[in-house]
Order: structure tokens, then sequence, then C-alpha cells
């Protein structure tokens, strides 16, 4: 595997991609007939490895941070991209948690018998080969590669050019883990293309890929759903929405959105709205101010918030629906819970939407009327994540509703098919 970019002159994308979906489809099949210790042992060789190339991987991430800055990247996405020996720390850790979770290939879900005889079970098996098109975080080429090797599939992986140095080196990794346990390098492959005509190429390759999933920001995703001959799960964006209720414990509200807002802006699970309702907003609206403006949070709001919070911009229409990923929150005034939930069915993305409120009650209301993802009760949206929910990593957070929805681990990543046993039955 390349371990730096590939010069793109004269390249013939639908021949190398024909080649790379190939050679995927093939570590497929070996894939899924490897054990559960097999792939577990892979996964330990992988997290070793990332570690004993520490240096390697953060000299690389370098090259892609400087390459950022000089491109005007944010902060935000800046702290997306970047690599410290921490996160590489995690995530080995997360590589090491997947070995501690069930092996759910070959696992029977149910079984029934028939009365012509025949015994039917449903019996879990991988999906076959998965391409991930994300931008920024290179952590998701680790924790794609071992979710995938743990659910018995192989990945093709295509991050974003911002990030094609440190991804390639990871990859390298993870491609060496494998070998260290006989399993196919092309079990794990990245895309070293970073011209969008390798995307085209890839999205029409359904003779070797089996499901399509894209993260990254709206306009990524609404391009690979029009273009894509296979399969797409959406990670769409993340716009959350954080409702103080009446019956709220206001210095509790204050705490879950400042973590939801502040802890790590440029991530899908990130406060981007809170509304407050109306009977409390001339209270808790100035403190909301105080407690964010100190951490350097830029306010939006509708009339109501903007008459109470001076230093608030007024809201444009697009910014109920937009998914900043910055310091930047926009705040509503609604009159009750169920003002609350059409506001977040309107202008919210289905992702991770919260409420605060002692009021049993209102909290169960909420959890019914609010269609996303996650709902939660007096809990901060940061925790709509893989590992923070016990399965380990996560390769995406689904807003979809069909085959997976949220954090998508090992389990999501897995089919089925009916094992049928007869004792010489034929149909009449």
């Amino acid at each position: 595997m390349k371990t730096a970019a590939v010069k793109t002159e004269n390249v013939d994308f639908q021949a190398g991609l024909e080649t790379i979906g190939r050679e995927a489809r093939i570590a497929s099949r070996k894939l899924a007939r490897l054990s559960g210790g097999q792939k577990d042992r892979c996964l330990e060789a992988m997290a070793d490895l990332l570690l004993q190339r520490q240096e390697t991987i953060l000299a690389e991430n370098a090259h892609d941070l400087e390459a950022g800055r000089v491109k005007g990247l944010n902060a935000a996405l800046l702290d997306r991209l970047k690599l410290t020996p921490a996160r590489v720390e995690e995530m080995a850790k997360g590589l090491r948690a997947l070995t501690g979770l069930p092996d759910p290939i070959g696992r029977v879900d149910s079984t029934w018998l028939r009365p012509n005889g025949l015994e039917i079970r449903k019996v879990r098996v991988p999906i076959g080969v998965i391409a991930i098109i994300y931008e920024s975080r290179p952590n998701v080429t680790v924790d794609a590669a071992g979710l995938c090797l743990k659910a018995g599939n192989a990945v093709i992986l295509r991050g974003g050019s911002e990030a094609i140095r440190s991804n390639l080196a990871l990859a390298q990794v993870m491609a060496d883990g494998l070998a260290v346990c006989g399993v196919p390098a092309a079990a794990v492959q990245v895309i070293p293309w970073t011209d969008r005509e390798a995307v085209n190429q890839l999205l029409r390759l359904d003779k070797y890929v089996d499901l399509v999933m894209p993260r990254g920001g709206e306009s990524l995703i609404r391009a690979v759903v029009e273009q894509s001959t296979i399969p797409v799960i959406k990670h769409y964006k993340g716009v959350c929405h954080v409702y103080v209720d009446v019956a709220a414990d206001q210095a509790m509200a204050l705490a879950i959105i400042e973590n939801a807002k502040c802890q790590r802006p440029g991530v899908c699970n990130a406060a981007e709205k809170v509304l407050i309702h109306k009977d409390i907003a001339a209270e808790f609206a100035p403190k909301l101010a105080k407690r964010l403006l100190a951490k350097k949070v830029e306010l939006r709001g509708d009339a109501a918030f903007c008459k109470l919070v001076p230093e608030a911009k007024p809201a444009t229409d697009q910014d109920w629906q937009e998914e900043y990923l910055d310091l930047i929150l926009t705040v509503a005034i609604v009159a009750d819970v169920e003002a609350a939930a059409e506001h977040i069915a309107v202008h919210g993305s289905a992702h991770s939407d919260a409420i605060v409120t002692a009021d049993k009650d209102t909290a169960e209301l909420f959890t019914e009327l609010v269609d996303s993802a996650a709902v939660y009760v007096n809990a901060s949206t940061r925790f709509t994540d893989g590992g923070q929910f016990g399965m380990g990593a996560e390769i995406g957070i689904s807003t979809d509703k069909i085959h997976a929805r949220g954090p998508m681990g090992v389990e999501e990543l897995t089919s089925y098919k009916y094992v049928v046993q007869g004792s010489g039955q034929i149909r009449s």
C-alpha cells in the first residue's frame, strides 16, 4: 500500500477502482470465514502498530495540518483534522475495545419449525464490501477498519484531500496489522487519489461494493446520494437541539448546554440550537448568555431571545437548519414542549435532541414526539457516539430509518440470511 498520494496525471480511475473493488471483494470472502479469535488478534496487532508508529503518523498529520492552514480551514475543521498522542492512544483503545465485544457473525437470531418439518434459522452474516466517503477526521480511517474487520467486511475508504497523508499512513498501519494475522491487505484500502472523479467512479462500483456510507457535510452527502448506484446509508448533518422546559433544573440545563455546545463544537453531536420555554425565558436567557459568552460562543436568536439578550444577533431563516460545527448557537423561545417538538421536526436533522426537565410526564411526551435517532432526557447530546453507547467505536451516526439508525457499531454492519434445513421436502 502506498504511503503518499498518487499523482493523477493520466490515471485511469475506472481501471484503478475496478482493481481496488475486485481485490476488496476477494478479501471479503476470506474475512467472512475468520473466527472471532482471529479477528480479535488482528485488532490487537493494529492497535500495537498504531502506538509503535505514532511518530510517523503524527508527522504525516502535521503536513496535512499545515496544508489546511494554507487553505484557510477554520479552527473547528483543523481540530477535526488534528491528531495528537492522546487521540492516537484513543484510536488504539477503540480497536482493543472491539475485542471485548461478541462476534456477531454466525449468530442465530431466531429459529422456527414449519408444519412441513423445515427448520428455518436467521443467521448473522457480513454485508460484504463497504465504501466509506468522509471528510477531515482521520480517526475514521481506524474506526472504520476496526469495525468492518470485526463484522467480517472489507472496506474501501475515501477521505478528504485535507487528510490524505494522515489517512494513507493510518491505512498502512491497518494493512500491516492484518498481514501479521495472514489477512489480505486489500481488506482495508484507502483510495490514494484526491480527484473528485475517483469518487464518481467509486459510486458506480456496484459490481463489487455492497454499501456506501458518506460522512461529512450536507453537500457531500447529497452528492453521494444523487450519484451512487450502490445503496447508501446517510450520516446526515447534526442539527441537534436542547429544549429547556419550564420544570428544568436551570443549573443542570446550563451545564448540559455548555457541554453540548462547547466541549467539541466541530462534531455532529454538538448542540446547534437551544429552545427555551417562554415562562422561564426572562430568567434563563440572561443566565445562558452570560455562561456562553464567557466561552466565546456567538449567540443568534429569534426576536424574543434578542430582546432578552442584546448581545445576540437576529437569526436568519437559514440559521434554524444550519449545522455550524463552530462556537455559534441559535436560540428560540417556545410556548411549550409540543411547540419545541414541532420546531425540531421542522428544523432538525433527526440526529440527536434533548430535553432538560424534572417533569417525568413532559419528558415522556418529548421522547414520544421527537423522532430522532437519539432522544435525551437530562443529558448532553454529545453522548451520541458508539464508544459512549458501549459499542466500541462506531462507523457513523445514521439518520436513516432503514437497516440502521443512530450510532453504527459492529451489529449494524451485518446483515442476515436464512438457513433452511430439510429432510427431502418438496413444495406441492
